[in-house]
């Protein structure tokens, strides 16, 4: 029998009892992972620290558990889990040589996972209150697209001639201890940053934002980047993450045993671009929450409106050579 494509979207069908990847019916409650790696948990003491979920509610991390096969675990996510632990110890010239594929798994997992606990969350508080649980048609479009696209890590899924997502790793002069984690559920976007390089996978918009920010990717390409020009470029990714304006759609064809996902034209019959404009007030006041730790202020970040504050280029376009950066604060 031909591989089925699992669709828990359909049924909305979010309990523990099912695994989160194929749908399977689970023998134990105890079949569960958690969301947040244990390597990755234990490394960075992430265990008991707090994870704020959109109601408001409070979690920590090692509470986002997801319902998984004993055997989906073992033999597709636990080797996953283990070569992408070694080269994120080994650090940035490890990482360059992993698959992107097998990055974008392991992040859409871990987002996906997020995903799953917020709607777990949600049903459970609009129940109490006696009402449905609603989501947007849009999000539940997203959900499901990347849904489909982590079951490659279990199907013999065949992705024709695209990415789903855009991809963009750096060398970044860190300290030794650093964590620094930041995802955006409704634009699907994703960022790590520790040991010696920093990550940024936007997971739902088959390159698009890869594409918009050539100019700049191609002025730090190969560079060592200060910690704080990677947060400055992380602030750029999920501003235009935020201004992409298409839901990508894909035709799945099975064929034989494999199934083929192709990707229509994110263009579509629309004629208006696929960012919404980009306003430097909006994005000046991203750039000041991922300039927290160095207390930059929005006032100060646009004092010349036509050209926000910058860290990554020179008054004149060239890019800051890390090594000459030296903050006050």
């Amino acid at each position: 029998m031909p591989a089925q494509i699992y669709s828990p979207f359909q049924s909305f069908n979010f309990s523990n009892s099912k695994c989160f990847l194929t749908g399977e019916t689970l023998s134990s409650p105890e079949e569960r992972i958690q969301v947040f790696p244990q390597w990755l948990m234990s490394r960075y003491g992430l265990e008991d620290k707090p994870f704020k979920l959109l109601d408001e509610s409070m979690a920590t991390y090692k509470d986002l558990k997801l319902p998984c096969s004993a055997t989906i675990n073992e033999q597709y996510l636990e080797p996953l889990e283990a070569e992408i632990a070694a080269a994120f110890d080994s650090g940035y010239e490890a990482v360059k040589t992993l698959d992107e594929v097998k990055l974008f798994q392991w992040a859409g997992k871990m987002l996906y996972g997020i995903v799953f606990n917020e709607i777990q969350a949600g049903i459970r508080q609009q129940h109490a209150q006696g009402e449905e649980f609603n989501i947007s048609e849009s999000l539940i479009h997203k959900f499901s697209n990347l849904h489909v696209m982590l079951q490659c890590l279990n199907l013999p899924i065949q992705l024709d001639g695209f990415k789903p997502f855009s991809l963009m790793l750096f060398k970044v002069d860190n300290s030794e201890d650093i964590f620094g984690y930041r995802d955006e559920i409704n634009t699907l976007t994703f960022s790590l940053r520790i040991k010696d390089f920093g990550l940024i996978i936007c997971l739902q918009d088959n390159g698009a934002n890869g594409r918009y920010h050539k100019e700049v990717l191609d002025k730090i390409a190969g560079q060592t980047l200060h910690p704080i020009q990677f947060e400055e470029v992380n602030a750029r990714f999920f501003y235009s993450a935020y201004l992409f304006n298409r839901l990508p759609e894909y035709d799945i064809m099975p064929v034989g045993d494999t199934i083929y996902i192709e990707a229509a034209p994110l263009r579509g019959t629309s004629s208006k671009p696929l960012f919404d404009d980009w306003m430097n007030k909006v994005y000046g006041q991203v750039l000041e929450n991922f300039w927290k730790n160095w207390g930059y202020l929005l006032f100060e970040i646009i004092k010349n409106p036509e050209q926000p504050m910058s860290f990554l280029f020179d008054a004149d376009g060239g890019f800051v050579n890390a090594s000459t950066i030296e903050l006050s604060r």
